[in-house]
């Protein structure tokens, strides 16, 4: 009872049912009810989501500074539930018991979340919940400046608490190659070695082993790692490293400039597909899931008879490997894969390109730069960041709708929304945690809650919550003056 009283006196009920972010899909109170846990509140789970057991209780145990067992009996119980939507859960809280059931393990592990949030006293009654979209990204861009794989992994436990559920690795660029090839060597001896980055700031690169290390650890959270080998621009280190693949065979300088648009690899050179076949091999080998993102943006020194020669004989590797390509939106000026997904990254208020695509039957991932783009400028007085596509605050971020955005492109063409984050004024863990948070929980809503109960004021406010957490957490998010924060 001590250890009761001590939890409710540092965190009072305050909350409502539905104060978690993405907001759930359907939420019942019962005001008069509330279950709160404490030191020894059991875990009651199935076998095959016992790793998401393991998850509530470490995180329930931090949170109480005690000891949550797992095993029978436990008052806390998960469940699978075969009628719900594999992502889907609902969650049943009582005064003497939580009840929650997913549609798999998946479904579980994101009901787990909104628990989380709502812990160590849960409000009563009934949520209902399940994604509108499949895909809910986040792109990190390890590029123009290289994160471990440690602040990878940590970054990915920031973000699950969101519920989303990709992870875009952005590998490679001019600025630095991050990714180790077998039999090209000096992709990453030279290319992601001391010296490269934006202003030659940020050098390193992940061994095979290391990447296979953040998918193993994505994987146990229910997200996929969608890697992104840029092409045919961008790839100023490729050629860097490699002049054999130029067009007259001469070494070319290494570059630490944020210039886009100037490099390419060759469309008429049989020796650029053989280097393009073994990575994208490669890379599909230590990447289980179904994605593979081959760029094609900004190739802006590629003539379109090169850039559509080049795509004929690339985009259908991705399929030879068992993987789908995604790519961005330039893409769909040339015939695609029956598989292929287009991702919209501009900001013109229409493309006819990805209309086209998506009245095809090519899905279309959602990724507008004045809407979603984490690197852009909050405000002009933002210390980091970018302002190309305009200022993005919290409200732009979360006042759009995916189904609105393009005309042409409706709801049934969309597989999902991400939210980019691109590295050239990125310098520290910090950094990343400052331009992501408190845009990427807006991002999430849109990505997961039903438009129809979506609210700026309501959001705000839930957003709020969250300020006291990542403080005490170390996390250094922005202090936006549009949020209440306690």
């Amino acid at each position: 009872m001590e250890k009761q009283f001590r939890v409710l006196r540092v965190r009072p009920l305050t909350k409502r049912l539905g104060d978690v972010i993405p907001h759930p899909a359907s939420v019942r109170p019962v005001p008069a009810a509330s279950f709160t846990i404490i030191d020894g509140t059991g875990v009651t789970t199935v076998p095959e989501a016992a790793g998401v057991a393991a998850h509530l209780a470490a995180e329930l145990a931090r949170l109480t500074g005690g000891t949550i067992p797992i095993g029978p009996g436990g008052a806390i119980r998960l469940e699978l539930d075969p009628s719900l939507p594999a992502e889907g859960y609902t969650c049943e809280i009582t005064d003497d018991a939580v009840t929650l059931r997913g549609g798999t393990p998946q479904g579980l592990f994101w009901g787990v979340q909104t628990l989380l949030q709502l812990a160590p006293v849960l409000p009563g009654g009934v949520i209902e919940d399940a994604p509108r979209y499949e895909y809910r990204g986040a792109m990190l861009d390890i590029a123009r400046h290289f994160f471990t794989a440690d602040e990878i992994k940590a970054h990915i436990d920031l973000l699950v608490q969101f519920k989303i559920n990709h992870l875009h690795l952005h590998l490679t660029d001019d600025q630095g190659w991050r990714l180790e090839i077998p039999g090209w060597p000096k992709l990453t001896e030279i290319s992601g070695g001391a010296g490269t980055g934006v202003d030659g700031a940020g050098p390193g690169f992940l061994t095979l082993a290391e990447y296979t290390g953040i998918v193993d650890y994505a994987a146990a959270r229910f997200v996929t790692i969608v890697p992104e080998i840029d092409m045919p621009g961008h790839v100023n280190a490729v050629h860097h490293a490699y002049p054999e693949l130029t067009v007259d065979g001469r070494p070319v300088p290494q570059r630490t400039d944020a210039e886009v648009g100037y490099s390419s690899l060759v469309a008429g050179k049989e020796e650029t597909y053989a280097f393009v076949e073994d990575v994208i091999r490669t890379v599909a080998d230590v990447t289980p899931g179904p994605y593979l993102h081959i760029g094609g943006d900004e190739c802006l020194s590629t003539p379109a008879e090169d850039y559509r020669a080049f795509l004929a004989r690339v985009l259908p590797l991705p399929g030879k490997y068992g993987k789908r390509a995604i790519g961005w939106h330039e893409i769909a000026a040339v015939e695609l894969p029956e598989t292929a997904v287009v991702q919209f990254w501009r900001i013109e208020a229409a493309d006819d390109d990805t209309a086209r695509a998506a009245a095809d039957g090519r899905r279309v991932i959602m990724a507008p730069a004045d809407r979603t783009y984490l690197d852009m400028k909050y405000d002009a007085d933002t210390r980091i960041g970018l302002d190309w596509a305009g200022h993005v605050d919290v409200r732009r971020s979360y006042e759009w709708d995916p189904a609105d955005r393009l005309p042409g492109v409706p709801e049934s063409a969309l597989l999902g929304v991400e939210a980019p984050l691109w590295s050239e004024t990125l310098r520290s863990v910090a950094d990343v945690q400052y331009l992501t948070f408190p845009r990427l929980p807006a991002i999430a809503e849109v990505a997961w809650s039903p438009r129809s109960v979506r609210d700026w004021d309501s959001f705000r406010t839930r957003l709020a919550a969250f300020g006291p957490r990542w403080a005490a957490a170390g996390v250094a998010f922005h202090k936006s003056p549009e949020i209440p924060w306690p």
